[in-house]
């Protein structure tokens, strides 16, 4: 038996049955939602880019509620994106999975240009988990998995798809309770 078959058709049984078919028709009106004040979500700063609130804070305690923007960016971004980019791609010399070089320099801002941000995010983590052998994922993550440098890569996967989910969830429920007609009782 291999094991990272099993990694991968857990995301993608997922991805294809769940969180990929809930976020077609995403409007822009609905992307950028806040259904209470206060929410985090992805604005556009002064230089014309679009960046996520809360990047750089620790979060706050309860945590705040976030937009559909904020989620999908999130997932996009920080759980895939820079994830495959510091284990598949090519990451710049010293990089980690957290490194802000991993990051795109703007985040979407429209639903359009996140849904195929989160779909490339998607592609780009299924498709390098998908080459690796049960050797590669038992292995340490090394310098790249930072703090976490001592656990192996399924591991690591077996998280990632954790979160996936988690937050996919959440944006099922914000597509509902926007589709619902709280759209407008929010800010």
């Amino acid at each position: 038996m291999r094991w990272g078959p099993l990694l991968t058709d857990q995301l993608a049984f997922y991805w294809e049955t769940s969180l990929w078919p809930r976020v077609q028709g995403l409007t822009d009106d609905e992307y950028l939602w806040e259904p209470v004040p206060g929410c985090w979500s992805v604005r556009p700063t002064a230089d014309g880019t679009w960046q996520a609130d809360g990047v750089d804070a620790r979060e706050p305690d309860p945590p705040p509620v976030t937009t559909l923007a904020w989620r999908l960016s999130h997932v996009a971004v920080d759980v895939l994106g820079t994830r495959a980019a510091a284990f598949f791609g090519d990451p710049p010399d010293g990089a980690d999975m957290f490194d802000p070089r991993l990051r795109p320099t703007s985040l979407p801002s429209t639903a359009a240009e996140a849904l195929v941000l989160l779909e490339a995010s998607y592609r780009a983590w299924h498709d390098g988990l998908s080459a690796c052998h049960d050797d590669a994922l038992a292995r340490p993550l090394g310098p790249r998995g930072a703090d976490f440098a001592d656990q192996p890569l399924a591991a690591l996967a077996l998280h990632l798809h954790r979160e996936t989910m988690h937050h996919g969830g959440e944006v099922g429920v914000l597509r509902d309770l926007y589709r619902a007609g709280l759209g407008g009782a929010g800010t």
